[in-house]
Formats: structure tokens, C-alpha cells, sequence
């Protein structure tokens, strides 16, 4: 049995896709109540914060993933804090809000490099833990484009798709993302320790 330390659906299933499993269990699915306070100041650290909160839970293994979008321009932001940009005072932002927001920030902006940074957790034992980080290289667009995907798919340029995750099927975002760059590193894992069953 395999956790996901996450309450996000598109984030497991493109995580079970990728991984190609058959079960990914989330806490919700078993009545857990996750919400760790992700107080680390990188990717890996959040990551592990997460890991290890399902795990004391759990008790077995857990696969956890803390990701986000790191643009130049703005110094690294929206970085660690990518699902939660522009909300604050208690202000909720739907992820078009957010992309929106993002594109106001960098107007006129003539540099706009930009990845997508992916830190996957796979904590068998307190004690036995694997650390992955990976990235998707790419550019923020001028204007949003495509309907697949979700989060910042729609502005973000991938330098090896030529194109907006957004606009990409998921097989092919799949073979491209940051993501699926570090799961695909945690398939290997899995496929050794056999649990990629």
C-alpha cells in the first residue's frame, strides 16, 4: 500500500499515471485529516514535512510531492508559495486569479525564464528516504493559452514542448514536466523496493 501525502485529486492522478499504479491511496480516502503546516523554506523541505506528518499516521510507506513555479523576474516567486499567490488576509484566489495576477506582476517584463521545480518525497521508514528534485525549464507567456492541465498550465511555455502545458495532451506533458521528470526517477525506485504493483 502506497500514501500520497496530498488532498489534491489532478496531483494524484497525474502522479498514478505517471507512476502506473493501480491504487495511490490519500488520506481523505481513508477519513485521515492532513493539513501539515509546510513551514520549510524549500521544495525538499516541504516535501518531507509532508512525508513524514502521513507517515505518522500511516505507518507505511508514503510518496509526497511539494511543487511549484519559479520565475526570474520576480525573484523566485511565486516559488514555495505557488498554490497560495495573491491570497492574503484570508482571500481565497481560484488558480485563474492567480495565473492572472501573476501575468499583471511581470507586464512589460522582457525576461521571462521561468521552471516549474518538482520535490518528491518516498519515505518507506523514518529512516529509509529517498529525496528527488527535478525541473521543467520553460517561459511565462504573454497571455494564457490551451485547456488541459491546471495551475499556471495555461501561461507557462515548456522550452522542450514549444508550447503551453495547457495546450498539451497529457500523455505529452506527462513525458515533459517536472513532475512526471521526478516521478519517473521514483518509478525506478518503486520498481526495485516492488511496490510498483
Amino acid at each position: 500500500m502506497l500514501y500520497f501525502a496530498s488532498s489534491n485529486e489532478h496531483k494524484r492522478d497525474e502522479m498514478k499515471s505517471i507512476l502506473g499504479l493501480k491504487e495511490l491511496r490519500m488520506p481523505k480516502d481513508d477519513g485521515i485529516d492532513f493539513d501539515p503546516v509546510e513551514d520549510g523554506s524549500t521544495f525538499l523541505e516541504n516535501s518531507l514535512i509532508k512525508a513524514r506528518d502521513l507517515y505518522e499516521k500511516v505507518k507505511a510507506p508514503v510518496i509526497s510531492d511539494d511543487s511549484g513555479l519559479v520565475v526570474d523576474y520576480l525573484g523566485g516567486a511565486p516559488g514555495i508559495h505557488t498554490a497560495r499567490y495573491g491570497e492574503e488576509n484570508g482571500k481565497k484566489l481560484n488558480s485563474r486569479e492567480k495565473y492572472m495576477l501573476l501575468l499583471e506582476n511581470m507586464k512589460g517584463a522582457e525576461d521571462r525564464s521561468a521552471r516549474f521545480v518538482c520535490a518528491i518525497t518516498l519515505m518507506l521508514t523514518p529512516d529509509r528516504i529517498y529525496l528527488i528534485q527535478e525541473t521543467s525549464e520553460g517561459s511565462i507567456a504573454l497571455s494564457p493559452s490551451g485547456h488541459e492541465g491546471f495551475g499556471y498550465d495555461p501561461i507557462f511555455i515548456s522550452s522542450e514542448g514549444g508550447k503551453c502545458f495547457a495546450e498539451m495532451e497529457s500523455e505529452e506533458k506527462n513525458s515533459l514536466s517536472h513532475r512526471a521528470k521526478a516521478a519517473n526517477r521514483v518509478k525506478v525506485l518503486l520498481k526495485e523496493l516492488g511496490l510498483d504493483g
